[in-house]
Order: C-alpha cells, then structure tokens, then sequence
C-alpha cells in the first residue's frame, strides 16, 4: 500500500482526488476573505484526515506478511457475500484450507522459513483463482478462498486442484527444500445462513477432509 505525502494525488478505489495547496493568508485580505480562506484550510484537512482514516482502515483489513486479507478483512468480505447471494441468488462456495505439516517446518527449520513458505502459499493461491474469488489468510496456517459463479460441484474440483498446486511448492532454505501438504474443505453459501454457521461448516468441513487425506 502506497504512502502518501501531503499535497499528492490520493487515490481511492475508484476516483482520484488532487488534494491542492493550501490556501495562504497575509494581512492585506479583510475579515470576510480571511474566513473563506480559513474555511477552505479546514476544509482540506478534512479532507487529508478522511484519507488517513480510510488508509489505517484498509491497512487492517491486509496480512502484513502475505499482502492479502486477514481474518477481519475475510470476515467482512463473507458478510457482504452472503448478503449478495441472498438478494440475487448468485452461486458462490468457500474453500477453507489447512496446511499439513507446517508446524512441523516452524519447529525444525524457524518461523523465517516458515513466513517464507507461507508466502508462497498465499502467491501460489492468488495466482491460481480468477480476479473476482478472494484469498485470505485467515489465521495460522489457514487459509480461505471466495469461489464467485461456482457451484458445489465445480468447487470441489477446484479444491482438489488447490491442494496439489499448494503440495507441489518447494521453498529453498539453506541446503533444505521445505513443503507442505494442504487439505481443503467446502461451503456453499446461503443467503440463509450467517457467517459463523458458514465458518463452523467449513471447519468441520476442512477436518473431515484431513482425516480421509489421512486414511
């Protein structure tokens, strides 16, 4: 995310807004004209103070490590999904990811090696889903993906395919090379349900497909 300095452009989602100079002020203007001025001053540090809020906004809604949301972001994105399906019954699924082995790789090799693996996880995930899908981290070594136009079916499929593009990463750290296996459950969402249920179901969801990984 880009810092901005006073008196550059600030960029929002959508619009640009070219924050000018402050307007200046001597002893030659009368009262009416000083207050304008004043009243314009105050008007642009509005203006600077909204962008900061909206910039500290978005900032805790991104992992500061992987670049992608964090489980505060998810959690807000899956809100306002599930109100999108709801009012126009469009077909989305949740992929909810574990990472198998990843303790183990913290344990032996330090979190560096393990911030480095998780990274190309979240890269490998965002690389590996079309623009309008969502990738979060939701925690740990969990992660969530937002299919959009997917059905229960297509889904599954797509979760399959997650899970070998996740094992065949290979992170170089020293002499080592450093993987991890993945097991990944699904969701459907329903504008009839509420984020929690849908979180609880795809825990259970996510177990239940690590166990028959591990039969």
């Amino acid at each position: 995310m880009l810092l901005l300095k006073e008196q550059e452009i600030r960029k929002g989602p959508d619009v640009t807004v070219d924050i000018p100079e402050e307007p200046k002020t001597d002893g030659s203007l009368g009262p009416a004209a000083q207050l304008r001025s004043e009243i314009e001053r105050l008007k642009l540090k509005l203006i600077e103070a909204e962008w900061k809020i909206a910039e500290l906004e978005a900032r805790a809604d991104v992992d500061p490590l992987l670049e992608i949301l964090n489980r505060r972001g998810f959690e807000r994105e899956l809100t306002r999904s599930l109100a999108y399906v709801k009012r126009y019954a469009t077909a989305a699924v949740l992929v909810f990811i574990d990472l198998d082995g990843f303790k183990a790789v913290n344990d032996r090799h330090g979190h560096a090696a393990g911030d480095a693996l998780l990274k190309a996880v979240a890269v490998r995930l965002a690389s590996n889903v079309r623009a309008s899908d969502v990738v979060a981290r939701f925690g740990g070594d969990e992660f969530a993906v937002l299919l959009w136009n997917a059905d229960e079916a297509q889904a599954a499929i797509k979760a399959r395919d997650l899970e070998r593009v996740i094992e065949q990463i290979n992170v170089a750290h020293g002499p080592a090379l450093l993987s991890v296996g993945a097991s990944a459950g699904i969701v459907p969402l329903s504008g009839q349900t509420t984020p929690d249920a849908v979180m609880d179901a795809a825990d259970k969801a996510m177990y239940a497909r690590k166990k028959e990984r591990m039969a």
